[in-house]
């Protein structure tokens, strides 16, 4: 089964090696149309209606965040293309879009196309645009929302309402302060890798909490979180914990 994609990079030879790298690694995917100018590029989406967009971040007329926000219903998979600016990237990240960095790995290309087409074939594309959206209009990152897969499908939480990530057999259980727990096939480093810029310490190897959510320290090393829920501090973690914890 193939699938139809548009290229949006203001670059030529970025482009020509994008499309190239397509035609040799991806042969499952059509490029139906490419352009230097996101201006177009938004009438091209309009006019051709591709299942997949590879989306260059940084162009001078607007960048890629702009060009998606100005799409009512942004209901196509998208691949953005970045040469690694954090912001982006971490915001990509909380709403599980993909993303290639500059200059584009073979393999990562794979990877990134094959889990498009899985998303592509469960419909979720709309939910997580419209979450980048939201959450690249948010100033506190507390404020911000992600996505976390689940058994049941995706879930669209918000990053203030977890309490604790507890790493179980390669699955992370999750649990919040206003909603049941949820378990995630996604790690505990996973988690601890998205949240490292937030209000998060991984405080065991098993356990990554919410400083928010802390009610007390016990000496002998056991936190008591806002949902009486105990949990350990490793030995070799104290004293960086209580660094920061006393600096919260």
């Amino acid at each position: 089964m193939s699938f139809t994609a548009l290229l949006i990079d203001d670059e030529r030879k970025a482009l020509a090696i994008l499309k190239n790298k397509l035609e040799r690694f991806c042969t499952n995917i059509v490029v139906i149309g490419e352009t230097q100018s996101p201006v177009e590029g938004l009438a091209l989406i309009e006019k051709l209606n591709p299942q997949l967009v590879f989306l260059d971040v940084a162009m001078p007329e607007m960048s890629g965040f702009d060009l998606l926000a100005k799409i009512p219903n942004p209901t196509f998979e998208i691949i953005f293309v970045t040469a690694f600016d954090s912001y982006a990237v971490d915001a990509l990240n909380h709403c599980a879009i993909g993303y290639l960095v500059k200059p584009v790995d073979n393999q990562s290309l794979i990877a990134t196309v094959l889990k498009a087409i899985k998303n592509i074939e469960a419909k979720t594309a709309l939910e997580k645009n419209k979450l980048l959206i939201e959450n690249l209009g948010v100033q506190s990152f507390q404020d911000r929302k992600m996505v976390i897969p689940s058994q049941e499908g995706l879930e669209f939480v918000k990053i203030d309402s977890i309490i604790h990530c507890e790493g179980t057999d390669g699955y992370t259980k999750i649990h919040f302060d206003d909603r049941k727990s949820i378990l995630s096939s996604n790690s505990i480093g996973h988690f601890n890798k998205l949240l490292k810029n937030s209000d998060f310490f991984l405080v065991h190897k098993s356990h990554l909490i919410n400083l928010d959510h802390i009610q007390k320290y016990l000496n002998e090393g056991t936190l008591i979180l806002s949902n009486n829920h105990k949990v350990p501090v490793s030995r070799n973690r104290r004293a960086d914990f209580l660094k920061t914890f006393k600096n919260s």
